[in-house]
């Protein structure tokens, strides 16, 4: 039994999605042989390249001879592209070759470099205007958020850039592997069109394989996706929730070991029906095995040096915010590993890949096992370095995050959300300002970069509230290095869309057409609208002072190794909100 795991484009290959290793490690332990491919990287890679650059360009000089086709890119960005585009051609490969290695420290080394790559994907995604790939998303050419215009989408090769890029590299390969199974794995809305044209590539061309999908996003959709019969044109199978389990009994029942109706959490077309199996329980975290990043080119991410992701836990051990729909609606236990078991896997993975970067992909790390895994790491001489999220809790005292800094913490992300604290009980969010305040301070002063996410628009926020967040935001300056802001979003199983009357929203729109939404429209019954939340946002965004080398701040992979960086050559972390210095490197 042959499995082929497969990641699809989604965002910034910085680092491999923990998606793949994870299920790899599982499915190898089963006996599967397993053939892992993060797509994800291979299509920037390709496209990222002299030929495929100029291929684009050719198709760009054919668009400009009249007679354009429908939805043709204005001629003047045409033309601006072909002007620049033989340029980009001959620098492109050097470009990336700047962010693979240390000139990325170089500030306008790199942001040249990154400017590079960030105009040869322009360039590259003309042709299949108005859709756009872009370095942090995918923008397709109309929305995909419904079953009929997903089904459309995926056979679009005007509007859709992955069919090339498949037909041309991936398939080929499919075949030539001639895997029994196929799973591709869907995080995001981002990754839908992507996935999903995969899956329908492969069944196009014929290869005799099934193909099943998964990960968050199917999780997410398992009731709409049950609900439209005419996906499984595209697909044989999804799986919801955790796949580790479901893919080894699925491969097993292939491998002629029983039929699908054994396989737990699968959802399959059996003739005209749909059917939903039931769960299985879930796999406590410390019974699975070691993530496995073998067969990956851990050589050719965009990025310095080899960073990867890794969990402490399965899923939040607080679990109560309203706008957070962590779980998708399920019932799955939180659970840890202990300290002791998670530093032999950081250990582990430092040994077999020569990693010294370390990404915790959790929802938030617990005070627990921040200490323990800490005091761990700095008993072995702090030789790796990590990044993880976290909450503002009590338990984060000083001696706690000077502790975690001896141990490698070099940055904390932290969901803020919103500062004024009648906002923060609604949410359910837990927190004290007066503990934000000092732990932002403290673990600045510790050699920490915090990162911090907020958004407005919560349900009953109003513009009052909102200045509140940003008046905390700018009385802590000195203490944030970066920020992620955002405007509420009501998201598919989140408690704020399952019980919506609890939160202030009076209606939410639910069009037909858009039966594979994962965000809604609604109305508020009092405080700030959608509108509204989204204007104070960009008057925030427009007074923001210009980093003078943004490409640091793209990705959290790229603040990571900036903060380690600059905490190597024993220079301070540059505040968000406070105009930078040119020469800061």
């Amino acid at each position: 039994m042959k499995v082929m795991l497969l990641f699809p484009p989604h965002w910034t290959p910085t680092m491999p999605h923990l998606a793949l290793p994870a299920l790899t490690a599982y499915l190898r332990a089963g006996g599967v042989e397993v053939i892992q491919r993060d797509l994800n990287l291979e299509v920037f890679d390709r496209i990222l390249t002299r030929a495929h650059l100029q291929r684009s360009l050719q198709r760009l000089r054919r668009i400009a001879r009249p007679p354009a086709r429908h939805l043709s890119p204005p001629p003047e960005i045409v033309q601006s592209a072909l002007e620049v585009g033989p340029q980009l051609v001959g620098q492109v490969e050097a470009a990336k070759a700047v962010m693979r290695g240390d000139a990325f420290y170089e500030g306008p080394a790199s942001l040249r470099a990154f400017q590079v790559l960030v105009q040869s994907l322009e360039i590259a995604s003309l042709p299949y205007y108005p859709a756009s790939l872009e370095f942090g998303r995918y923008v397709p050419a109309a929305p995909v958020d419904g079953s009929e215009s997903l089904l459309r989408a995926v056979r679009d090769p005007q509007h859709n850039v992955f069919i090339d890029l498949y037909r041309q590299g991936v398939l080929p390969e499919i075949k030539r592997e001639r895997p029994d199974m196929v799973a591709i794995s869907i995080s995001t809305m981002d990754q839908m069109l992507a996935g999903m044209t995969l899956a329908y590539e492969i069944k196009r061309a014929g290869i005799r394989c099934h193909v099943t999908v998964g990960g968050p996003h199917i999780s997410m959709l398992r009731e709409q996706i049950a609900r439209a019969p005419r996906l499984f044109d595209l697909f044989d199978s999804a799986v919801a929730f955790s796949g580790q389990v479901p893919l080894l009994r699925l491969a097993e029942v292939l491998d002629g070991a029983g039929d699908l109706s054994q396989v737990p959490n699968l959802i399959y077309r059996d003739g005209d029906e749909v059917r939903v199996n039931a769960p299985s329980a879930p796999i406590e975290i410390d019974a699975l095995p070691l993530p496995d990043y073998d067969g990956l080119p851990l050589d050719r991410y965009l990025i310095p040096k080899l960073v990867l992701p890794l969990l402490t836990a399965h899923g939040c051990y607080y679990g109560q915010c309203a706008f957070c729909n962590q779980g998708y609606g399920g019932s799955e236990p939180f659970s840890q590993l202990s300290a002791e078991h998670l530093v032999e896997q950081m250990m582990a993975l430092h040994d077999r890949y020569g990693v010294r970067h370390i990404f915790f992909a959790d929802e938030a790390i617990t005070p627990r096992n921040l200490r323990e895994m800490s005091s761990r790491l700095e008993a072995l001489g702090s030789p790796l370095e990590w990044i993880g999220c976290a909450r503002f809790e009590r338990a984060l005292t000083t001696e706690l995050l000077e502790s975690m800094y001896r141990g490698g913490c070099r940055m904390l992300l932290f969901g803020l959300e919103a500062a004024s604290q009648p906002v923060i009980d609604r949410i359910g969010k837990g927190t004290q300002l007066e503990e934000v305040r000092r732990i932002l301070r403290q673990s600045a002063k510790a050699g920490i970069w915090n990162h911090i996410f907020f958004f407005f628009g919560f349900p009953g926020e109003t513009i009052s509230d909102a200045q509140e967040t940003v008046n905390l935001i700018y009385g802590e300056q000195q203490h944030v290095h970066s920020a992620a802001p955002g405007t509420f979003l009501l998201e598919r199983y989140a408690p704020a869309h399952r019980f919506p009357e609890r939160y202030g929203i009076k209606r939410v729109s639910q069009p037909p057409e858009s039966d594979l939404a994962i965000y809604f429209d609604y109305q508020v019954e009092s405080g700030m609208d959608e509108e509204m939340a989204e204007l104070a946002m960009s008057r925030l965004l427009d007074v923001l002072p210009t980093r003078p080398f943004g490409q640091y701040y793209v990705h959290d992979t790229y603040r990571f190794l900036y903060a380690s960086h600059l905490r190597e050559q024993g220079k301070p972390l540059p505040p968000w909100l406070v105009p930078e210095a040119q020469d800061a490197r």
